[in-house]
């Protein structure tokens, strides 16, 4: 399970993805979720399709990998598509006892698999394509750019910024110590595998304690490094390795920007037509 979880992970390759700024990665994949939320017509689930078969391809990652971030979901996916299913009311199509299935709810629950799907495999190109370290420096260059008029209302921005980022770069560290854990466990005679849902979850509580502990160490070490290094804050700060946008970068603010816009207009304009 920890294995097939993408989130957080790295991929080594050479792509044009790879090379562009963090900041370009980081507000595609939140254009693109968005866009995922747009009204529901085949028009613009096609485009999406077409628009992220390309992404993963300029990416280099292998499909496997990105379906393998899928796996986890796979049961919340199909739960919330069978409720989508028998609670949205409409043309009958089957109907068994109280239970009844509409044409309304198959299109509904088809589109919320595509939806979550998408949401992950988008996700997942941007971590696969962007070190730990670009993606918290990305992150909080980029927080910082775009809340910057808040600083007059005396909000910390800096330190927002600087939280977010943590918390993402936590995330595969703590993914480590987790299946280094698990390992300890399981050579103990833990078996993880077998059993029901309650049986298995009851299993996992003697690793989520250690792992919480292991977590609160890991912040306090990083509370004292901050500390003996005099941190104070974003007043004065400099960066070791500035980001700096390069004409990849505009023209990949340009695709996104076009994508975007047709996306809007079959959405909204054109919705009626199919």
């Amino acid at each position: 399970m920890i294995r097939e979880m993408t989130l957080g992970q790295y991929y080594k390759a050479n792509s044009i993805l790879h090379k562009l700024d963090p900041r370009v990665k980081l507000l595609g994949t939140l254009l693109f979720v968005i866009t995922l939320f747009f009204p529901k017509s085949l028009l613009s689930l096609g485009i999406a399709t077409a628009f992220l078969i390309l992404i993963v391809k300029l990416s280099k990652v292998p499909v496997s990998m990105m379906i393998r971030g899928v796996k986890p979901l796979f049961i919340i996916i199909c739960f919330s598509a069978i409720i989508n299913m028998i609670s949205v009311s409409g043309d009958v199509l089957v109907k068994i006892g109280p239970i009844t299935i509409a044409k309304q709810g198959l299109w509904m629950a088809f589109y919320l698999v595509v939806r979550l799907v998408y949401l992950v495999i988008g996700s997942s190109v941007m971590t696969f394509t962007t070190t730990p370290n670009q993606l918290t420096d990305g992150l909080t260059d980029g927080l910082e750019r775009l809340l910057r008029p808040l600083n007059k209302l005396h909000v910390p921005i800096h330190e927002i910024a600087m939280m977010m980022s943590i918390a993402l770069r936590f995330i595969p560290i703590l993914t480590e110590e987790l299946d280094k854990i698990m390992k300890a466990q399981m050579s103990r005679g833990v078996d993880f595998e077998s059993g029901n849902i309650l049986e298995r979850g009851k299993k996992l509580i003697p690793v989520l304690v250690p792992l919480f502990i292991a977590a609160i160490r890991r912040a306090s070490d990083l509370a004292m490094a901050m500390d003996a290094r005099c941190y104070n804050g974003g007043e004065g700060k400099t960066r070791l390795h500035p980001l700096i946008y390069e004409k990849r970068d505009y023209i990949a603010y340009g695709i996104m920007l076009l994508y975007v816009v047709i996306m809007i207009f079959c959405s909204f304009i054109l919705k009626r037509f199919f």
